[in-house]
């Protein structure tokens, strides 16, 4: 655990306010689910929920079923960073950030087939040194709320339909396994 050595107190109504900086740098946005925990000495910690962290292995495991059958990297991501990948460059994937972009069109509900050399293309992955040039990212739902991404990219083969509606098919089925 690293010290901040920012002080708050507990209001009367037992609330705390997470000081803007260490929001800012954690991706902690209003109304984001946090989860608490307790240790015995004493501490509580406070992680930021992921609904499709929940999924786990199973989210790894169906990424690792798309990568199987196409010849493109698949990701699987929650609302910050990717949590599931497989193919080319998967183990480089794992952890990344999203890019600010990303983060809006998950806001969005946005279903998209990216290419580079069109002007809405954006980065999905903060700071990654490999440069997909073909996105298509369709947005996961579960409980009304947008919670994540399926994501295939490719550096050099052109997506088309087929991995768009591959990849429509894998967020609708995430939405529906955490709605169950």
């Amino acid at each position: 655990m690293k010290a901040t050595g920012i002080i708050r107190r507990i209001d009367d109504l037992g609330r705390i306010v997470i000081p803007k900086e260490i929001r800012k740098t954690m991706h902690i946005r209003e109304s984001d689910p946090l989860e608490i925990f307790t240790e015995r000495d004493g501490d509580i910690i406070l992680k930021k929920y992921s609904p499709i962290g929940e999924l786990g292995n199973s989210a790894k495991l169906y990424a690792e079923s798309i990568a199987a059958q196409i010849p493109h990297t698949i990701c699987i991501c929650d609302q910050d960073c990717v949590i599931a990948a497989a193919g080319p460059n998967a183990k480089k994937l794992i952890g990344k950030l999203l890019d600010e972009k990303a983060e809006e069109a998950l806001i969005d509900r946005k279903h998209i087939l990216m290419d580079r050399e069109k002007e809405d293309f954006f980065p999905l992955i903060l700071d990654f040194p490999e440069v997909f040039r073909y996105v298509c990212l369709s947005t996961i739902i579960a409980e009304s709320e947008a919670v994540g991404f399926v994501c295939i990219l490719s550096i050099e083969d052109e997506l088309d339909d087929q991995e768009f509606k591959i990849a429509k098919i894998a967020s609708d089925f995430l939405g529906k396994q955490l709605e169950a």
